[in-house]
């Protein structure tokens, strides 16, 4: 039994990073914004957070830094395409590649470096039998991150704010004829998704790893970008996809621990053939996707033309 909860365990810790920033994504989406730099963004955040917490060592500091790195590529991003109407698609490709460069060019001097790490959990919870590892011996940014997603549902079909949000992703040119300023809210739901990201890269090399190598995020911001289409872009289907992709990523050192006579390098490969199979499947019924799908996304948008 203590094996099965230090797998869930595992299993939570893994999916919270894609959590978080899914769940980021999925607000800039429903804005009608298609943002393919979540790899770069979150590059960018895991090396400025961990430099911070390191230079500091106040953890809580490094993924405010995060953060902050986050969404100034976000507001990059939001002035190319928002401002100088620049496509999406490539522009977000770029700030991908562009983090990935910036990122291994600023960790130079902290390759190989470390944090310390344990001393998360809740108190007197985390030490129940079984329940107590597997779901309450976690950092504060888990839990945290499952109030975000509870925030964001409210937030998307229970308030004006997210309705108007939403409306903007479905037709900016009527929220505009409206009165209602499209290029703003975009603008807003670009830095919140940047900060979601920069959290989501900071706890990468603060707590899950926690030390700094070149390439530390290793494709989750294309999972995470997966997942929102998984997810069918709500909110409590994120949670869902996310936790099952982080099971999938601790599996294959749960196999490698037990023995399991697989070749690493297929192993490695479970949670991006994870995706690739699930987008292939929610792929066969186009209209499933088309009725969920912000109608805007990936489009720019043109007050004159309204």
């Amino acid at each position: 039994m203590e094996n099965f909860a230090a797998l869930i365990a595992a299993s939570i810790n893994s999916g919270t990073p894609l959590l978080i920033a899914a769940l980021g994504l999925l607000i800039n989406e429903r804005a009608g914004v298609l943002n393919l730099g979540a790899e770069g963004m979150m590059l960018v955040a895991a090396i400025v957070g961990f430099a911070v917490a390191h230079q500091t060592h106040m953890p809580w500091l490094g993924f405010v830094a995060g953060a902050v790195a986050g969404m100034l590529m976000a507001t990059l991003f939001a002035w190319l395409t928002l401002v100088l109407a620049t496509n999406q698609v490539a522009t977000g490709l770029a700030l991908s590649i562009f983090g990935g460069g910036l990122s291994a060019f600023i960790g130079q001097s902290f390759v190989g470096q470390s944090l310390p790490g344990g001393g998360h959990g809740i108190p007197y919870l985390s030490d129940m039998p079984f329940l107590g590892k597997a779901l309450f011996d976690q950092h504060g940014i888990v839990y945290f991150s499952l109030l975000l997603c509870m925030a964001i549902a409210w937030f998307l079909y229970r308030s004006r704010a997210g309705l108007i949000l939403r409306a903007v992703g479905e037709s900016p040119e009527s929220a505009h004829a409206l009165g209602y300023p499209v290029r703003k809210i975009r603008y807003i739901a670009l830095l919140f998704s940047g900060a979601c990201c920069g959290v989501a890269g900071a706890y990468l090399s603060v707590v899950y790893t926690p030390m700094w190598v070149e390439g530390l995020v290793a494709g989750r911001g294309w999972i995470a970008l997966a997942l929102t289409t998984f997810a069918t872009w709500r909110p409590a289907r994120v949670l869902l996809g996310a936790l099952l992709f982080g099971s999938v990523t601790i599996l294959q050192f749960h196999f490698q621990a037990i023995g399991i006579a697989v070749p690493s390098e297929i192993l490695s490969m479970l949670p991006y053939l994870a995706t690739i199979v699930v987008l292939v499947l929610i792929s066969r019924n186009p209209d499933w996707i088309r009725l969920n799908m912000p109608a805007s996304l990936g489009k720019p948008f043109r007050p004159g033309s309204a």
